[in-house]
């Protein structure tokens, strides 16, 4: 099965060996976000603006990947 790896510049980089999200085959895996800004790579302000700023951060990955959250069949959120 082919992997191709999604880049986008409207969220924050992958930090290391990651990749922001994987297709392999018609699935698309979004790697887990945090708080970032794109851009400045420092984490938005409180909690309320961080959650926020990480959905952000995956819906501009899965646009990147030709989709939306509306797509996603499963999200996790740990703290």
């Amino acid at each position: 099965m082919n992997r191709e790896a999604i880049q986008t510049n409207a969220a924050p980089q992958a930090i290391g060996t990651y990749s922001q999200a994987v297709r392999a085959g018609n699935t698309v895996y979004l790697s887990g976000q945090i708080g970032l800004v794109p851009g400045t790579m420092q984490l938005a302000e409180g909690i309320d603006a961080q959650i926020d700023q990480i959905f952000r951060n995956l819906a501009a990955v899965a646009a990147a990947a030709s989709g939306s959250l509306d797509d996603a069949v499963k999200i996790n959120v740990s703290s």
